[in-house]
């Protein structure tokens, strides 16, 4: 019995023996193919550093403003009798916007020009009666000073008459008619913005350090998301006399001349102070540059001997680099990099140093210094 139970035994040690016998050669077998496995290279898009030269500029966010431009109000109250225009029309200096009713003070006015003739007919006998000295010159005094006084009460109800014919300050465009026949307005109340749209201002800032670099006069080149293609050029009309003492920053105002009535008051505005000097400057697309806590990196493209038969290929190496300006969709590098070295300008968050690549620039839209995004 003792020796089935050994044999038995022994049997089962066998077993077990050579299954971890052949466990292990597979293990063995993983790790060497494992090692000897060369992964496929990762398709990247490229891009040479090249040197160039930058216009040096000052840039700065602004906002678009009239250089007239105003809500058209009442100034006395009344009821509107008469709109004489149109919403978004165009309009001359003088033009009639609207008219109040006015029935009221020419009532008035005709009675007090019958009181004024009046007063000027007395005036006129009295003159030639103090000739004769048959009255005092008091009474000459007295009906000269009423007739004054009628004319000056005609010429304050003719003001009040042109006060409720509202026209046209100055030409300009007009916006939506807030008003409508019939309605009383208070004095004070919005009848129609009028603005006037060439030329227009551009008002910015810059910090007080760029003061000594601005003078009157500079080019200035302005750009907006509503036209995302084009660029408008002005020049710097206005510099602040003074700084504004909570941000320590210099008022600017620019003027364009703004022929096609494209840019709009209270528009967003990206503002660019053209400076006469240029900066050399080596530029990649920002699409290379690797941001991280420890510094900016970009992976430059080497080319590397095949190893056991294989053929040449190409690797990656990280390099760490100093961006300065930006233009764009592109980046100046200060430090790090030489003109004509191959960077990755797409897929980097895939890449590790080392690793192989294949170069494919169909793969992303070329970069620009003045990008726009497709239409869809």
């Amino acid at each position: 019995m003792k020796r089935k139970i050994i044999v038995a035994l022994f049997v089962v040690l066998l077993v077990v023996a050579g299954l971890a016998g052949i466990k292990i050669w597979q293990i063995r077998n993983l790790i060497a193919a494992g090692k000897a496995f060369v992964p496929p290279p990762e398709t990247v898009s490229s891009f040479a550093a090249r040197a160039e030269k930058w216009q040096e500029t000052l840039d700065a966010i602004g906002s678009i403003t009239a250089v007239q431009g105003v809500n058209v109000t009442t100034e006395i109250a009344g009821t509107v009798r008469e709109i004489a225009f149109e919403s978004g029309a165009v309009v001359a200096p003088g033009d009639l916007l609207v008219r109040l009713d006015t029935s009221s003070e020419e009532a008035q006015l005709r009675a007090i020009e019958a009181q004024t003739d009046l007063a000027r007919i007395n005036a006129e006998r009295v003159r030639r009666l103090r000739a004769d000295s048959t009255v005092s010159q008091s009474e000459l005094d007295t009906a000269e000073s009423t007739l004054s006084q009628d004319q000056a009460n005609a010429d304050a109800i003719r003001a009040a008459i042109g006060k409720k014919t509202i026209r046209a300050p100055f030409a300009g465009k007009l916006g939506i008619r807030l008003v409508n026949l019939g309605e009383y307005l208070d004095t004070g109340k919005p009848i129609v913005s009028l603005q006037s749209l060439s030329p227009v201002y551009v008002n910015f800032s810059l910090p007080q350090q760029e003061l000594a670099r601005i003078k009157t006069g500079m080019r200035v080149r302005l750009t907006t998301d509503t036209y995302a293609d084009r660029q408008f050029e002005g020049a710097l009309t206005a510099i602040n006399p003074e700084l504004d003492p909570s941000t320590r920053s210099i008022g600017l105002q620019a003027t364009l001349e703004n022929a096609d009535q494209l840019l709009r008051p209270g528009m967003f505005a990206r503002v660019q102070v053209l400076l006469p000097s240029e900066q050399a400057v080596l530029a990649v697309p920002a699409t290379s540059v690797l941001s991280a806590p420890f510094g900016d990196s970009v992976f430059v493209i080497e080319a590397q001997t095949g190893t056991n038969g294989a053929g040449p290929g190409q690797v990656v190496r990280q390099q760490f680099i100093r961006t300065g300006a930006a233009r764009g969709d592109f980046v100046s590098i200060e430090t790090g990099l030489k003109p004509g070295e191959r960077v990755v300008s797409s897929g980097l968050f895939k890449l590790r140093n080392g690793m192989s690549v294949v170069e494919d620039n169909t793969l992303v839209p070329p970069a620009g210094e003045n990008p726009r995004p497709p239409e869809r």
